[in-house]
């Protein structure tokens, strides 16, 4: 299978990535990291450039044929996979029945682990006590709900307490962020306000923009909460210096 690593998980968080192949290989899985992966496109999707997104999937498609499956940290860069390339090929039949073959091979990492090969239970400790965000693609396009729930219930010395609107957007939404600073600025604002009253010391989540953008909040508000990607708990990677901070990105 092949690891679709991202782009935030390489350029700032390549732990996230190590935790991926981890997990995958532990799970009995033979992980290759394809080396002509680029961006999945979102950002100029989101923005409206078809031509552009189109011209990224076609690399993207060409760099991970032949695999029997590709996974991604992240339910947004998977939902792109997933559920948006296939449109972008309408007047080219034999190259969207070749973005349809990779979205029918795509998930996100912990739906895989949980619903592909039924993984149960993991080999980690982590103490603390967690809350757990659900990002807006990889609970909406995804389905990704329970999967990364499941796991963590078996990561030794780690409880879990729930937010009162875990399922809430926490106003990053890629390019919306940049569009509307002001309201996504109020949706984060209110996002740190639920962390803080789930009593947690620690902030999990499978969407690295998602924690990115909780992070900088947390740390701006003073607030003592560490941030990291659920992946790199389950590897029983707790230890990396939590995101946003110096550190925290080292390879």
């Amino acid at each position: 299978m092949a690891l679709f690593v991202t782009c935030l998980v390489d350029l700032f968080r390549p732990s996230v990535g190590f935790a991926a192949v981890k997990l995958l290989e532990e799970a009995g899985c033979t992980v290759e990291v394809p080396p002509l992966q680029v961006c999945c496109g979102q950002p100029a999707y989101n923005s409206g450039d078809r031509a552009t997104t189109r011209a990224i999937a076609a690399q993207v498609v060409e760099a991970f044929d032949g695999y029997d499956a590709v996974v991604a940290p992240s339910g947004s860069c998977a939902g792109m996979l997933t559920h948006h390339y296939p449109s972008l090929f309408e007047d080219d039949p034999a190259m969207q029945a070749r973005a349809k073959n990779l979205a029918d091979r795509s998930h996100e990492l912990t739906s895989f682990l949980v619903d592909v090969l039924g993984m149960t239970k993991v080999a980690a400790r982590y103490d603390g006590v967690a809350t757990y965000h659900d990002s807006c693609s990889g609970l909406r396009e995804l389905g990704v709900k329970q999967q990364p729930r499941r796991l963590l219930a078996s990561v030794e010395g780690l409880e879990l307490r729930e937010m009162t609107s875990p399922e809430v957007c926490c106003g990053f939404g890629g390019t919306f962020c940049v569009k509307y600073p002001e309201i996504s600025n109020a949706m984060v604002g209110e996002k740190s306000a639920d962390i803080a009253a789930a009593g947690a010391d620690t902030l999990l989540a499978g969407d690295l923009g998602c924690l990115m953008n909780m992070a900088g909040k947390l740390q701006r508000e003073g607030r003592a909460v560490r941030v990291r990607h659920v992946a790199e708990v389950l590897a029983g990677l707790g230890d990396e210096a939590p995101i946003g901070e110096p550190g925290g990105s080292r390879r």
